[in-house]
């Protein structure tokens, strides 16, 4: 798996996904414009998703037992 460029801003990338969507429902784009913009929106996911990948995996639970931090992988549940 690639790693996220250096300096990557989740919130940004997400903005401009976002902005690149109403572009492409808007039907102002042409065809090659919009395949551009699909181009870039996937470009944009994949690094989003990886992002938010590696953030799940840093995330840890730290429980206290017989006086010791134990790690633990964090284990999302259905709800979140």
């Amino acid at each position: 798996m690639a790693k996220k460029k250096p300096g990557f801003a989740f919130e940004q990338s997400l903005a401009e996904l976002e902005a690149l969507v109403e572009k492409m429902e808007s039907g102002e784009l042409s065809l090659e414009q919009s395949l551009q913009a699909f181009e870039q929106g996937v470009t944009l996911t994949r690094e989003c998703q990886q992002a938010l990948t590696q953030a799940q995996q840093k995330v840890e639970l730290l429980v206290e037992r017989e006086q010791q931090l134990i790690r633990e992988p964090f284990e999302p549940t259905d709800n979140e």
